[in-house]
């Protein structure tokens, strides 16, 4: 009988894909479902970056390329942390992989030796403990309650760190809360991570998907000792609807970008060459598209947020980006007897055919978690439909 390695052993099952698995069930025998649980926009990525990718494979671009990345690509993502962020950065500052995703487990395994601590804010993007647990290192988690927004304060990161303590993560756009840290927050954790001398990785693969009079603050912005101390991950799957493509980077200390890229160089040998040419396009091309798609999703935020908030039981935070909404449904639950948020999910997806995502996957049970990457029609019914649900059941 196979033993498998004790690493994996202790991997958390992905909540996201076992709903989104039974509800595709559900679909393949004729139930009507809608599914709320996207993580990706419902936007096909735009003709621009289409046309370039068919390009670039009948021009013959079609083998290895460096593992870390096209020198073209390089300097786009420069380009465009010089333009957006007003960052400079080198081209050896960066790292090209397949995804945000692999960018992140790659810098955890060249980043954290065993016992190792990463501060991991709550709620939280259900890859960020088991990433770090892959890597022998140990998550620390920062419970950040409704009543912060979802943001952890400069006090808690305080009393978080220790010894062992080798980076904490700030999610801003948050998934799955939408939630953003103002500059004067991230001003705060910067002096934190300064004092204490931790790094600081800031996932930032939703920051063109902002709302209202939000502004994104890369916390690398705030000061050369914030720039020095921070790994921003970031990627186009989400401003230009690229998920399928698997391009991200990072971008910060040339010693740990040279450590990822060489472990990358044996694992992945290099991002896919197609995508790459994509990628380049994305960041040099025309953003219309990525303004369009952003308009939309604030267009359905309007729309579908003052219906989630008027259902019985939930209580919900107006986010500020990216596209989720995570309400408390915990008195929904109670009130419509079921004994947890997860049993009460199971109820709509099965009675009501509607597919969310338990937020015990993110750290946090209360709540669920709705994205509105979907058609308002569908956002709408969807609602509609667990409006009803909660209703038909409530009992005093």
């Amino acid at each position: 009988m196979i033993k498998l390695a004790e690493r994996v052993q202790t991997l958390t099952p992905s909540t996201t894909l076992a709903i989104t698995a039974k509800a595709n069930e559900l679909k393949a025998q004729g139930v009507d479902i809608i599914g709320l649980g996207a993580g990706e926009p419902d936007y096909n990525t735009p003709e621009n970056i289409i046309e370039a990718a068919y390009r670039s494979m009948k021009e013959g671009k079609t083998k290895y390329t460096p593992a870390g990345g096209l020198p073209a690509l390089k300097e786009a993502i420069i380009n465009k942390l010089e333009r957006d962020q007003g960052l400079a950065y080198k081209p050896n500052e960066i790292m090209v992989g397949i995804g945000a995703k692999h960018v992140l487990y790659t810098l955890f395994q060249v980043l954290l030796n065993e016992g190792d601590e990463v501060i991991i804010p709550i709620p939280y993007w259900v890859s960020y403990p088991e990433q770090v647990k892959l890597a022998e290192g140990v998550p620390v988690y920062i419970e950040a309650t409704a009543g912060q927004q979802y943001k952890i304060t400069p006090q808690q990161l305080k009393e978080a760190i220790t010894e062992r303590t080798k980076a904490v993560i700030i999610n801003s756009p948050s998934n799955p809360t939408g939630m953003i840290y103002s500059k004067e927050e991230l001003q705060e954790l910067a002096e934190v991570c300064r004092e204490k001398d931790i790094l600081i990785v800031s996932d930032e693969i939703y920051e063109k998907l902002i709302y209202g009079d939000t502004v994104h603050t890369s916390i690398a912005e705030l000061s050369e000792d914030a720039k020095n101390r921070t790994i921003i991950i970031n990627g186009v799957s989400k401003s230009h609807s690229m998920t399928g493509w698997r391009i991200g980077y990072a971008a910060g200390d040339s010693a740990l970008i040279k450590a990822m890229t060489d472990l990358a160089s044996h694992s992945t040998s290099n991002p896919t060459t197609t995508s790459q040419y994509a990628a380049i396009e994305a960041y040099n091309g025309t953003q219309d598209a990525v303004e369009e798609m952003r308009q939309a999703f604030e267009s359905r935020l309007e729309t579908i947020f003052p219906k989630v908030e008027a259902i019985p039981g939930f209580t919900v935070i107006r986010p500020q980006g990216a596209f989720y909404l995570l309400p408390d449904v915990a008195e929904a639950a109670e009130k419509t007897g079921y004994s947890s948020v997860d049993e009460f999910v199971e109820g709509l997806l099965t009675e009501a055919n509607v597919a969310v995502i338990p937020g015990s996957g993110f750290g946090a049970p209360s709540t669920i978690r709705l994205s509105y990457a979907t058609s308002l029609e569908a956002l709408t019914e969807a609602v509609e439909r667990i409006h009803k649900f909660v209703t038909s059941k409530w009992k005093e």
